[in-house]
């Protein structure tokens, strides 16, 4: 839930962040569902190059729209989201609304209905417990879509950089502090970003955690185009390992003797937090 105190600051709003990519079949009821989510003021999705009517269908539930020309990956169109975020709220200081910056809620734009169930993402987040949280859909999800070879080149290489290994790496659905999304900044290209994010946020000493919620969005298949998302995937994913890699020794140190460093978590709901995590 988010709270504020009667009479005290203004609480700190949340801003949802969409990248879309042909999705005018789905966008809007992701938008509508995440509208209602609690302390959610603001849903910018950002259209990346689509050929069919996603910008108008994500006008049309309630979103303000920004546009790629071309297809640039799914990093960019976060960025961009990122940034219209900061702009709109330059605009309101500048008409007397001075606010806290809001936090960042990165959905996918296939969830549909199910986004209402990020709402245990906020908390931690708004709570200061955590400087960005993590999507662990249920586990029947796991088995679903085949993308075991990458999410095993994403989790080992999070550990590796970091000592820390998360259970869905690739999870796109996070809440994030402003200031958490700027020390990960510039973020990852394409498919790399939730890879790298997790890395530069973690190593700038800052609070990871998994959080189990009830999401859902359709499994990749096993046709040729998927087998080739899964190739851009892995491709993009070893590119943000490669430009983060750490030498042997700094990573032992890091790891330490029980290979986990503080700072990162897991959770299961709106459980404690595993003892790897900073307080």
């Amino acid at each position: 839930m988010i709270r504020g105190r009667p009479g005290g600051p203004e609480p700190t709003g949340i801003a949802v962040v969409i990248a879309a990519k042909d999705e005018s079949a789905r966008v809007g009821r992701t938008v509508t569902a995440a509208r209602a989510l609690p302390g959610v003021d603001l849903v910018i999705v950002v259209d990346d190059g689509s050929t069919d009517g996603t910008s108008e269908a994500a006008l049309a539930s309630g979103a303000r729209v920004l546009r790629h020309s071309r297809n640039r990956g799914k990093g960019a169109a976060m960025e961009t989201g990122a940034e219209g975020v900061r702009l709109i709220e330059e605009h309101e200081e500048g008409t007397g609304g001075v606010r806290p910056p809001r936090h960042l809620l990165f959905l996918d734009a296939d969830l549909e209905a199910s986004a209402a169930g990020a709402a245990p993402l906020l908390d931690p987040v708004v709570e200061g417990k955590a400087d960005m949280t993590i999507a662990l859909f249920p586990a029947t999800r796991l088995r679903l879509g085949g993308h075991g070879f990458v999410v095993r080149l994403a989790r080992g290489g999070v550990r590796r950089a970091t000592g820390w290994e998360p259970e869905q790496p690739l999870n796109g659905q996070r809440c994030i502090t402003r200031a958490a999304f700027e020390a990960a900044r510039p973020l990852a290209p394409g498919f790399g970003v939730e890879t790298g994010l997790t890395i530069d946020v973690l190593r700038a000493g800052l609070r990871v955690i998994e959080v189990e919620v009830p999401l859902e969005h359709r499994a990749t298949g096993t046709d040729m185009r998927a087998q080739l998302h899964r190739a851009r995937q892995f491709t993009d994913v070893l590119r943000a390992l490669g430009v983060r890699k750490l030498p042997a020794v700094v990573r032992r140190t890091l790891a330490g003797p029980r290979g986990r460093i503080g700072g990162a978590g897991r959770r299961r709901g709106m459980s404690r937090p595993s003892s790897g995590e900073n307080r």
